[in-house]
Parts: C-alpha cells; sequence; structure tokens
C-alpha cells in the first residue's frame, strides 16, 4: 500500500463548471497506523483532525479499488443490538483485508 490510501465514500455527486461536469465524492480518510505482524494486514485508523474525521471532496478518476475493512474488535464484548451500518463508525482500528481480493491485493500490494 505504498501510495494508496484509504477512505469511506459518503456521497456520490456531479459538479458542473464551465459546461464540463466532475462526477466527485465526499470522503471520509483512514490513516496507516503500521503492519500487523500476526495478520500481514495493514491496520487503519480513521484520521481525525480536532475531534472531527477529515473530510474532502475526490474526483472519481482518483478510487482505484474498493477496500474491505476488518474491524480490530479487542476483547470488548459487541452488544446484540449492535447495528452492523455503523461499524465504520463504531470501531478505533480496522484491518485491510489483502486475502479478499486476488486482483486486488497484485494491484495494492
Amino acid at each position: 500500500m505504498s501510495r494508496m490510501a484509504v477512505v469511506q465514500i459518503l456521497l456520490f455527486f456531479l459538479v458542473t463548471y464551465n459546461g464540463v461536469e466532475y462526477p466527485c465524492a465526499l470522503v471520509e480518510w483512514f490513516k496507516r497506523v503500521g503492519l500487523d505482524p500476526i495478520t500481514g494486514m495493514w491496520v487503519m485508523r480513521p484520521d481525525r483532525m480536532h475531534g472531527r474525521w477529515d473530510k474532502t471532496v475526490v474526483h472519481l478518476d482518483c478510487f482505484l479499488h474498493a477496500a474491505h475493512l476488518i474491524p480490530v474488535y479487542g476483547n470488548q464484548k459487541i452488544p446484540w443490538e449492535f447495528v452492523h451500518s455503523y461499524s465504520l463508525d463504531t470501531f478505533e482500528a480496522y484491518y485491510v483485508n489483502k486475502y479478499i481480493d486476488h486482483h486486488s491485493y497484485d494491484i495494492v500490494f
């Protein structure tokens, strides 16, 4: 993942400027923590500034491939009523799953 970054896409939208349409996305960034020696997967954390996630507008041509993130669960129990759609907002760190897609592994790693 030498020159790659991980983001969470919040919104897709189109910007028109001087008659040219630019497909864009509003994203929240993750920062690289390090390589986990046991799993061999990169560990990422939400990139926060002043307690809030760093957000940016990015052109869609900047995206290469989807990433599969696995929460670093730790030793706390997850409540039964936990809603899975909040996973990327709940946990403090995530593994980038390099085993999910062979083609992504060849490109990114």
